[in-house]
């Protein structure tokens, strides 16, 4: 009867131990019952999202496939409404820091196109001007040779097939035809003399050296302007291009993970880790990351050539100086008239007397404006600001991630606790490099590298094309789009000729690094986390045994 006793008092010991080691273990581990969702409901509510599916309070997260699988305020619907607004918004983010480069550009190329046609017409107003109150009769009768010479530089510089060179020498062949009639009035001249004539051109210069001399600056001036203000709109278009690329399923998943995860997580206060983000980042961005090279590469063509419109003349100085070197063209040719007639006469024969009387027209007048050979304020300015804008862009695709960074990443140091992906934690995965190649061992987006995104690669090739414009337009010679592919076309490009890129397995780049193991699980491991009191029961149990043994001694 004793033993009995004895046992049964044991036991209720052992039962008042359990009751004891249950109270204690919810002291130390906190109440069990799941936390409420109201920073949560608060968030999804101010998106613009119903209420009706947020459940009030966390629930187990083994639906989930991107956010974590432990205690959730996230259904599976949310995330998916979660995973489409990341996509939106950040393509929105995307396109917007391309808009604010693009308006820039855009804004460059206005300015110096409407300061460039402006100097057209300025330098031909005051040609009419100067050429009426100089030469009177003689100017407002050929009017036409020099209202087309003015009408080809535009064309030509807006773009249009217009050969630079030859629209020159057609402008001082009908120049020297129509004042060759002129002068020699009292001659009957017809078209096959005025042929002879023309050809006796070259070697007799009627004009002197001014169409030689006009010829290579008007060519280099006006190719570079050209050229320019081209590249400022290729500039742009590439920018608007490239920063319309849609975003991949594993890219939006990050983003989604890194940015809305730690609501779903009931850690809402907690931005993520700055070179977590930076790896999102850089994962996402990884194509647009490639075209740093010929970016670099066209900003530096351009100020080369930004550089050529102020030295060693200056743009403003070429073009409003044109009626002052014309009219002094004019006037050597009225001043050498009786040796030029006189040669041509030798190789052409002396044509009949016209039986008409007219009077001799007399010398005419350089009134032109004499112009500055250096740079004016409004262009030195202009230059200038172009200038400050292609350095300030030069670095922009491989900085883009890090200005995205700006707005999401916590403030806090790396060690202080931020948001890692998987919880407050430090983040302790290396910063990946820039472009695709670098991307292969990203921790937090996966990318084929063997697959490089199409409409990027295009804008690679449309900057070398550029690039390879602005430096045939240094030397002031102008190239055709289609004689630059095969010139261009070369190493280090990373080109991919249609889908060879996919198919062609010699561009896997193998992964011979070992795997770096991180102090925390990668979120793909398909095991559903629950609290630590999840785990109490065992605890107690084992607890409880051992607290009998050692009262049965």
């Amino acid at each position: 009867m004793r033993f009995w006793k004895r046992e049964a008092s044991l036991w209720t010991m052992g039962f008042v131990v359990l009751v004891l080691l249950c109270a204690l273990t919810g002291l130390v581990f906190g109440d069990a019952k799941p936390k409420a969702c109201l920073d949560l409901r608060q968030f999804y509510s101010s998106k613009g999202f119903s209420l009706n599916e947020v459940p009030q309070t966390e629930i187990s997260g083994e639906h989930l496939g991107v956010c974590s699988r432990s205690y959730t305020c996230c259904t599976s619907g949310m995330e998916e409404n979660l995973l489409n607004l990341s996509r939106r918004e950040f393509e929105t983010q995307v396109k917007e820091s391309g808009r604010t480069l693009q308006a820039s550009l855009n804004s460059q190329f206005k300015s110096f196109d409407e300061y460039f046609l402006e100097l057209f017409n300025r330098s031909e107003a005051s040609l009419q001007t100067s050429f009426q109150t100089g030469f009177g009769s003689l100017f407002s009768q050929n009017a036409k040779v020099f209202q087309d010479l003015y009408s080809d530089l535009r064309h030509y510089y807006r773009g249009s097939r217009v050969n630079l060179e030859e629209a020159l020498n057609e402008f001082w062949a009908r120049l020297l035809e129509r004042l060759f009639k002129a002068l020699n009035a009292q001659y009957m001249i017809g078209e096959e003399y005025l042929e002879c004539v023309a050809k006796q051109s070259e070697t007799l210069k009627p004009f002197g050296d001014t169409p030689r001399e006009l010829k290579t600056k008007i060519t280099h001036t006006v190719i570079a302007a050209k050229t320019f203000s081209q590249g400022l709109v290729i500039s742009g278009e590439a920018v608007r291009k490239v920063s319309e690329v849609y975003m991949s399923t594993e890219c939006v998943r990050a983003v989604m993970k890194m940015t809305y995860c730690p609501y779903c997580s009931g850690v809402a206060f907690a931005k993520p880790c700055s070179n977590y983000c930076k790896n999102v980042m850089k994962g996402c961005l990884a194509n647009q990351a490639d075209l740093n090279s010929e970016w670099r590469n066209l900003a530096d063509s351009m100020l080369e050539v930004a550089d050529k419109l102020s030295r060693p003349y200056s743009v403003d100085s070429v073009v409003l100086s044109l009626p002052k070197r014309i009219a002094e063209a004019i006037l050597y040719m009225q001043d050498n008239l009786n040796t030029f007639n006189n040669k041509v006469f030798q190789a052409c024969g002396s044509p009949a007397q016209s039986s008409k009387s007219e009077d001799q027209i007399k010398r005419g007048r350089n009134t032109a404006e004499e112009v500055s050979g250096t740079p004016g304020a409004q262009l030195e300015k202009l230059l200038s600001d172009v200038s400050r804008m292609l350095r300030d862009m030069m670095q922009y695709w491989v900085h883009l991630p890090r200005n995205l960074c700006l707005d999401r990443e916590s403030e806090l140091s790396e060690t202080d606790g931020c948001w890692n992906g998987m919880k407050v934690d430090r983040y302790l995965p290396e910063v990946m490099g820039d472009g695709l190649a670098s991307q292969i061992n990203n921790p937090e987006v996966e990318i084929d590298i063997t697959k490089p995104d199409m409409t990027v690669r295009k804008q690679i090739m449309e900057l070398k094309i550029m690039i390879n414009r602005l430096k045939y337009a240094v030397n002031g010679n102008d190239v055709d789009f289609q004689d630059t592919s095969d010139d261009i076309s070369g190493s280090g490009s990373g080109m991919c000729a249609g889908d060879q890129c996919s198919r062609d397995t010699r561009l896997s780049v193998p992964n011979t690094d070992k795997p770096i193991v991180y102090g925390y699980p990668s979120e793909n491991k398909k095991v559903v986390k629950g609290r630590s009191s999840q785990n109490l029961p065992c605890v107690s149990l084992y607890l409880l045994s051992l607290v009998t043994v050692l009262l049965r001694r």
